[in-house]
């Protein structure tokens, strides 16, 4: 399995040069991250996630995740933000596309719906109709317990589930995923007896993908997390270097300083693309994890992300002919799992004839090249990150990939890459606007 990024199509913004005089500040940072120091340091655990994990938690989750899948139609996934998005983003990305349409013999984990990241009295209603009539078990990640979304969604939640199946099976059908030692969650799950499993305490939210967090959803969901997390092992390896054979930046830190380079050039927004629909959520987690990393200290650059084709049909325009004030990533696939073949029709009425017994795969690989090729002529810097197949493997390497350049592009931007203190602000002004006790009145026209 190999990874590799193509950056030869940023070179008419930037050079080799600026990338080498980065290298130098690169080393004390990579020093840093494998030696947590430096800013942010108690938030590093994730680093070696890959090799230093809890193991006979790893297998409790698996234990649990075949329970599961024995007892339940559906698990419900409580959580926000990091809580949820990088399981939602590996479910979208492994499961059958049509997977409530399939017959039962041909699902292999259960149905893992999310709640608790938003407040929507519809969607939370909708929910709660549609798993009325099944089997279903409650999944809840918090680190405090106490975040409004979550633990609205689970006050409700719990109480659904108590009615249905009575206060003592109920217990047998709530997992919780939170502090260690402390917090609401922790309390109540210690009282009741529910099975818990632990989110790091030196693990910031976005990148607890590979803990608990993440892993028990994917395995519920039929995804092999062994093989996830080999390949995450097989990044972290990599990327223990900072030099490649050939002497060059490895690829986690080449993207790192590229997209460094191209913010110190006026190129505010990164747009993440793809052309394959089930990574639209894996868009959803990239966007939290530099987001959240990046945006403070009136820096950062903006994470937006594309799916393609269907986006070359809405933002194609603006990407071909509007402000150049952004650069655009590729994730690219080199391999599909599967294989549709085109024929041919008579009369050829749809002018495609010329594509008999090609592939789709193949067309889509060509759609990819002809966008890439538009867009850099358009002047847009694109970088390439050439995936070569949607596996569990290539999962957890991409999953390390990103995380870890994340953090060497905090560093360089000169921010905390570990710390989110502008996401408190919506949460006072929602206090203080419901009248929670300890909160100042705000003053505010609604």
């Amino acid at each position: 399995m190999k990874f590799e990024l193509d950056i030869s199509k940023t070179f008419n913004f930037i050079n080799e040069k600026e990338l080498t005089n980065l290298e130098p500040v690169i080393k004390v940072y990579h020093d840093f991250i494998n030696s947590k120091q430096g800013v942010g340091n108690d938030f590093l655990g994730w680093s070696n996630l890959p090799v230093e994990y809890n193991e006979d938690e790893f297998e409790r989750i698996k234990i649990l995740a075949d329970k599961i899948k024995n007892k339940c139609d559906v698990l419900v996934n409580i959580g926000i933000g990091g809580s949820y998005l990088g399981a939602k983003a590996a479910i979208e990305l492994f499961s059958h596309s049509f997977f409530d349409l399939l017959k039962g013999d041909k699902k292999n984990g259960v149905k893992v719906i999310f709640a608790g990241n938003n407040m929507s009295s519809k969607y939370l209603s909708d929910l709660m109709d549609a798993i009325e009539d099944k089997d279903v078990c409650l999944n809840v990640i918090s680190k405090s317990g106490t975040t409004t979304e979550p633990a609205i969604a689970f006050r409700i939640l719990k109480d659904f589930i108590e009615r249905k199946y009575g206060l003592q099976e109920s217990k047998n059908r709530i997992f919780i995923t939170t502090d260690k030692e402390k917090g609401t969650l922790k309390s109540l799950a210690d009282k009741e007896g529910y099975e818990t499993f632990v989110i790091p305490d030196d693990v910031g939210g976005r990148y607890s993908v590979l803990t608990a967090v993440g892993l028990l959803p994917m395995a519920a969901s039929g995804i092999d997390i062994t093989s996830v997390m080999e390949g995450a092992r097989d990044a972290y390896d990599e990327f223990s270097k900072i030099y490649c054979e050939d002497s060059s930046l490895n690829i986690c830190y080449k993207y790192a300083a590229v997209r460094n380079s191209l913010y110190r050039k006026g190129k505010l927004i990164e747009v993440l693309s793809n052309f394959e629909p089930s990574f639209q959520y894996f868009g959803e987690w990239w966007k939290q994890l530099f987001g959240e990393s990046e945006g403070k200290d009136g820096k950062g650059i903006f994470p937006v992300s594309c799916n393609f084709s269907t986006d070359l049909h809405s933002m194609g325009q603006y990407i071909q002919d509007g402000l150049r004030n952004f650069f655009e990533t590729f994730i690219n696939v080199a391999k599909s799992e599967k294989i549709i073949e085109i024929g041919e029709i008579e009369g050829n009425i749809d002018g495609l004839n010329f594509l008999k017994g090609k592939n789709l795969h193949y067309v889509n690989s060509k759609a990819f090249l002809g966008t890439l090729y538009a867009h850099y002529k358009g002047n847009v810097p694109c970088i390439v990150l050439n995936m070569p197949e949607v596996s569990e493997r290539a999962f957890g390497y991409l999953i390390y990939f990103f995380e870890k350049a994340c953090a060497m592009s905090g560093f360089l931007l000169g921010v905390n890459p570990f710390d989110q203190p502008g996401v408190e602000n919506y949460k006072n002004n929602m206090f203080s606007l419901l009248g929670k006790p300890g909160y100042a009145k705000l003053e505010f026209n609604e």
